[in-house]
C-alpha cells in the first residue's frame, strides 16, 4: 500500500518539553522506531507538524534587533521544514539501513480569495500581556486574540489547501522506492494568482494538507498519528467514550474541537469521502497496529445506498 502519515506536533516535542535541539533529536528516534516497520511493507510519505518550532522562530524574529521587520511566515515555515525534515531523515536513515529517504521543502497553493484570510484564527508564537499584544497589533499590523489562559497572542489565517506544488516530484520519488518527508507544517503557504507564486502571512493546517496530498498521490491509506489512542466522543466529559469505527458523515457529525481533534477528523473525512480509501487516527507508538486494524479509529467510506 501507499500510506501518507501525518505526524502530530508531539512527534518532536512532548507536552512540557523544552524546545532544545537535543530534546528533539531524542524524540525523533521514537518516531522512526514507530514507523520503520511500516516502511518494510509499504510505500510511505511522511508529513509533520511544526507548531512549537515555528512559534519559537516567530518569537525570536519578532524581537531580533538586527531585523527591520520579522521574517514572514512563509520563510519561517520553510526554515522549520528544513530543520524537522533533516531530523526525521537522519533518524529514518538509521532505522532503515539501505532504504532511500529524502526530505523536501514543499509549497501548498491556496486561493487568494479564501474566506479564511478575512478570519484569522490560528495562534502563532507566544502569549503576551494585553498591552504588549495590542502594541504589536498597532505597529506590526497583527491580528490578536485572547488565548484562553489570560494572555493574548497573534492569530493568522489558515486557508484550505488547493494542491501541493511538488506532488508530481513526490510521486516520482515514491515510485522509485524512496521514503519521502514533505509538507511540513502544512507546507509553505503560497498563492498562485496570475501564475506568480506569492508568499502569505498564513499557515495551512498540517492534517488538511496531508489529506490533500494523499488524495492527489492516490494513496491507499491516510494515517494521522497523535498523542491519544483514538478519537473520543464527548471528550473530557463523564460520558467520554472511544470511537473505534466511523464514516466521514459520522465524524463530521461529532463536531470535534477545532483546536484539537477537529482538523484531524475533517482531514480523515475529506480523504475517505474523496477517494473511497481508508484513513485512521491513533497514537504514534501504535502506528503498525493501527494500519493492521488492531488500534486507533478506522475511518471507512459511507455504505452506498441501493
Amino acid at each position: 500500500m501507499r500510506i501518507v502519515i501525518a505526524l502530530g506536533g508531539n512527534a518532536l516535542l512532548l507536552s512540557g518539553d523544552r524546545p532544545d535541539g537535543d530534546v528533539q533529536r531524542a524524540n525523533v528516534i521514537r518516531v522512526a522506531t514507530a514507523i520503520a516497520p511500516l516502511a518494510h511493507e509499504h510505500d510511505l510519505v511522511v508529513t509533520h507538524g511544526n507548531g512549537p518550532q515555528i512559534g519559537l522562530l516567530a518569537e525570536e524574529s519578532t524581537v531580533d534587533p538586527e531585523l527591520s521587520a520579522p521574517y514572514p511566515l512563509d520563510l519561517l515555515t520553510a526554515q522549520t521544514q528544513g530543520m524537522i525534515g533533516s531530523l526525521l531523515a537522519r533518524a529514518l536513515h538509521d532505522a532503515l539501513p539501505g532504504h532511500r529517504v529524502a526530505a523536501l521543502v514543499t509549497h501548498t497553493v491556496v486561493r487568494g480569495d479564501d474566506r479564511a484570510f478575512a478570519r484569522p484564527s490560528t495562534p502563532i508564537g507566544p502569549s503576551y500581556p494585553r498591552e504588549l499584544a495590542h502594541a504589536f497589533a498597532r505597529f506590526r499590523g497583527w491580528h490578536i486574540a485572547e488565548d484562553g489562559h489570560g494572555g493574548w497572542c497573534r492569530v493568522v489565517p489558515s486557508p484550505s489547501p488547493e494542491r501541493i506544488l511538488e506532488t508530481e516530484t513526490v510521486q516520482e520519488l515514491v515510485g522509485s522506492g524512496t521514503l519521502v518527508i514533505c509538507s511540513g507544517g502544512g507546507g509553505v503557504c503560497v498563492t498562485g494568482d496570475r501564475g506568480v507564486l506569492g508568499g502569505t502571512e498564513a499557515v495551512v493546517d498540517k492534517d488538511l494538507a496531508a489529506a490533500r496530498l494523499a488524495q492527489d498521490l492516490k494513496a491507499d491509506f491516510l494515517l494521522i498519528l497523535t498523542d491519544v489512542p483514538n478519537v473520543y466522543a464527548d471528550f473530557g466529559t463523564p460520558g467520554q467514550r472511544p470511537v473505534l469505527d466511523a464514516t466521514p458523515g459520522q465524524l463530521r457529525a461529532g463536531h470535534y474541537a477545532g483546536d484539537s481533534m477537529g482538523p484531524k477528523a475533517e482531514a480523515a473525512a475529506r480523504f475517505v469521502a474523496g477517494t473511497g480509501a481508508l484513513a485512521a487516527i491513533g497514537a504514534l507508538d501504535a502506528a503498525y497496529e493501527i494500519v493492521h486494524g488492531r488500534s486507533g479509529t478506522l475511518v471507512r467510506p459511507d455504505l452506498a445506498v441501493g
